[in-house]
C-alpha cells in the first residue's frame, strides 16, 4: 500500500509539474508578446516629444486628409533633416502642400510650419527650461500609461488562467513567475523614461 501511495504521489507531482510548465510557457509567451507591444507603443509616443532637435518621428501622429482619407505625412512626402533643427517635407503631390502645413499647425506640436511652394519646412526652436520641465512631465505620464498597460496584461492573463481550473499551488507558482516578468518590463520602462528625461534636460 505504501508503495502504491508513493507511486501516486510521484505521478501527482509530475502531473503538477507538467501543468505548471505548460501553463506558464503558454501564459509567459503571450505575456511577453503583449508587454513588448506595450513598450513599443510607449516608445512611439515618446518619439513624438521633441527634444530641441529635428526628428521626423515627431510627425508620426500627424494625419492629412488626402482624397477624404486620413493619411500619415510620411506616406505622402519625403521627410528629411537637412540641419540639426530643421525638417523638410517634400510631398509627392504639390497640391497638398497647404493641407500638410495646416495639419502640422493644428497638431499643436509647438512648432510652426512654413510653405515655400516646393516643400513644407519646420525650424525647431530651442527648448526653454520651462518647456523642458513640461515635456519631462509628459514623459512621466506616458511612463505611467505604460505601467498601467503592463499591469492590465498581467491581470488579464491571470484571470484567464483561473478559468483553466488549475490547482491553487500551480496557480500561485505561475503568478509568481508572471510577476517576475512584470518586474522585468517595469525596469525597461524606467530605463527608457530616464534616458528620455536626460535627453530633454541636457540638450
Amino acid at each position: 500500500l505504501s508503495m502504491a501511495c508513493a507511486v501516486i504521489s510521484v505521478f501527482q507531482f509530475r502531473r503538477k509539474g507538467f501543468l505548471f510548465n505548460n501553463a506558464y510557457l503558454y501564459a509567459g509567451k503571450r505575456e511577453k508578446e503583449k508587454m513588448n507591444k506595450a513598450i513599443e507603443n510607449m516608445e512611439e509616443r515618446l518619439s513624438t516629444i521633441r527634444a530641441g532637435r529635428a526628428n521626423p518621428n515627431m510627425l508620426d501622429n500627424v494625419y492629412v486628409s488626402y482624397y477624404g482619407t486620413p493619411t500619415q505625412i510620411k506616406q505622402l512626402a519625403t521627410i528629411s533633416v537637412p540641419e540639426a533643427r530643421q525638417i523638410n517635407i517634400k510631398p509627392f503631390d504639390k497640391s497638398i502642400l497647404g493641407a500638410i502645413e495646416k495639419a502640422i499647425f493644428e497638431a499643436n506640436l509647438g512648432i510652426t510650419p512654413n510653405n515655400n511652394g516646393e516643400s513644407v519646412f519646420i525650424t525647431i526652436p530651442p527648448l526653454t527650461e520651462e518647456r523642458r520641465r513640461e515635456l519631462v512631465k509628459q514623459t512621466k505620464e506616458y511612463a505611467e500609461d505604460g505601467r498601467i498597460a503592463i499591469r492590465n496584461i498581467r491581470r488579464d492573463i491571470l484571470d484567464e488562467l483561473k478559468k483553466d481550473g488549475l490547482s491553487e499551488d500551480v496557480s500561485k507558482n505561475i503568478e509568481e513567475k508572471i510577476q517576475e516578468v512584470v518586474n522585468e518590463y517595469n525596469k525597461k520602462v524606467e530605463l527608457i523614461i530616464k534616458e528620455k528625461e536626460n535627453e530633454l534636460m541636457n540638450i
